[in-house]
């Protein structure tokens, strides 16, 4: 169990610059945290929270969302701010949300392609992975792009580790996680886990996202869809992925933490949920 829990990550937006410093007590020291690139933040903001996060000790892992990048420049722009913080060592690269590309990058490995990542001093490159498929986009397709951006990585020489989308039943990630491995894709991957959260908010981020949310799966994962007012959080699934794991068939696994219930919950509830074991 505690192996999982050995260089956790976890994720926050560019609003929570502020909410950082509260939770600075429980996370420890060089914790890689993910810094988002959303449509209602803006660059300062991205660039207070990587701040933020090298100013406390922490390893910052920007976003680069693909389609929300009107140009060239815009990209060159953000990924030489971040060299200049010393920020730009580690990155996510993902497509974004628009269906369509608001500028020349089609999707992230187009990105990885462009030859700029390296230019700005990256030397770890994040990518997405879905172990229950995409609302928008074909199984297929997201082996094929899974597998080509790992194969580009390699031939680039640049290390990576794939971050999946959270969920709440674990069977189809130890499947998916047995698929990667049986396709070639030796690169580390850190299963997505929603920190402990509002039911109700899980259950409309699931929805956004295209993750399943029956009341079989609900009641696995440790809440109720029909009683939406209390809180829940990843211990059942935890327990089971650890249960699950098997490195000779599944590879290098670790946990990324997605804050849906603020960076200082998500922090406490891992401190408190490794000294109960």
């Amino acid at each position: 169990m505690e192996t999982l829990f050995n260089d956790f990550s976890l994720e926050m937006t560019g609003k929570d610059a502020g909410k950082l410093e509260e939770a600075r007590d429980t996370i420890p020291p060089g914790t890689r945290i993910n810094v988002t690139f959303l449509e209602n933040e803006d660059g300062r903001q991205r660039l207070d929270a990587v701040r933020a996060v090298k100013r406390f000790g922490y390893v910052p892992v920007p976003h680069i969302s693909a389609r929300r990048l009107r140009s060239h420049d815009l990209l060159e722009e953000y990924l030489s701010a971040l060299a200049a913080e010393d920020a730009s060592d580690n990155v996510l690269v993902i497509a974004g949300d628009p269906t369509e590309p608001l500028g020349p990058f089609d999707d992230s490995l187009a990105v990885i392609k462009s030859g700029m990542l390296q230019q700005y001093g990256v030397r770890h490159v994040g990518v997405g992975g879905y172990p229950e498929g995409h609302p928008a986009i074909s199984e297929s397709a997201l082996w094929s792009a899974l597998e080509g951006k790992a194969a580009t990585l390699g031939q680039l020489g640049l290390p990576g580790v794939v971050i999946t989308q959270f969920g709440f039943d674990v069977d189809p990630v130890l499947k998916w996680l047995e698929a990667v491995r049986e396709r070639g894709i030796d690169l580390p991957v850190r299963i997505g886990v929603p920190g402990p959260a509002g039911v109700r908010r899980l259950v409309t981020m699931a929805g956004r996202l295209g993750v399943g949310t029956s009341t079989g799966i609900a009641k696995k994962y440790g809440f109720s869809i029909t009683n939406l007012m209390g809180t829940a959080g990843p211990d059942k699934f935890i327990r089971a992925l650890a249960d699950g794991l098997d490195p000779e068939r599944h590879g290098e696994v670790k946990l990324h933490f997605y804050t849906f219930g603020g960076l200082k919950a998500t922090s406490e509830w891992i401190a408190e949920f490794r000294r109960g074991g």
